[in-house]
């Protein structure tokens, strides 16, 4: 990056998601500079995604942003939240398992995407295993914490299993 892209980059992601027309203003500057910057590529994504939703066109500059940098730390998590979003759970099933080899990045948060995955495919026991293993990776209490409250959450949707009745003999 460098220093002025650098400047207008941090200068968006400082408005986002507050003051969405400086945002925007500022990372159309930081693009300008370089229309291959993986990290102002994934904020347009996010504006996308996150605050119009349309997660089509979002998609686009998630993509456009992993083709630019495929060890972007920031990319994928942003991504496969708009693929879950957008219901391409065969996609986003392939992008978490290609992040989860990227050196340095969250895998608690890509543990829990892949738990949020097996849930909205109705598997809770899977959603379950995934939260377990999520918790290997959490490094602090409030991740922990909000892993530990999903796990209650999703038992909760269990069906509950019935108990058999004890056979009466006279």
């Amino acid at each position: 990056m460098t220093l002025t892209k650098s400047k207008y980059y941090f200068e968006a992601l400082d408005n986002y998601p507050y003051s969405l027309p400086d945002c925007l203003e500022a990372l159309n500057y930081a693009l300008s500079y370089d229309p291959e910057d993986a990290d102002s590529l994934c904020l347009m994504g996010r504006i996308y995604s996150e605050m119009l939703i349309d997660y089509e066109k979002a998609k686009l500059y998630f993509e456009e942003a992993m083709q630019c940098d495929v060890t972007n730390l920031n990319t994928p998590k942003y991504y496969i939240k708009c693929l879950l979003d957008n219901e391409d759970l065969q996609e986003a099933e392939k992008l978490i398992n290609y992040s989860l080899k990227i050196k340095g990045i969250d895998k608690m948060t890509l543990w829990f995407y892949r738990s949020l995955l097996s849930e909205k495919r109705g598997s809770f026991p899977n959603a379950l295993k995934f939260l377990t293993e999520a918790e290997k990776y959490c490094f602090s209490s409030h991740s922990l914490d909000v892993v530990k409250d999903r796990k209650k959450f999703i038992k909760s949707k269990m069906p509950k299993k019935k108990s058999k009745n004890k056979k009466e003999t006279k």
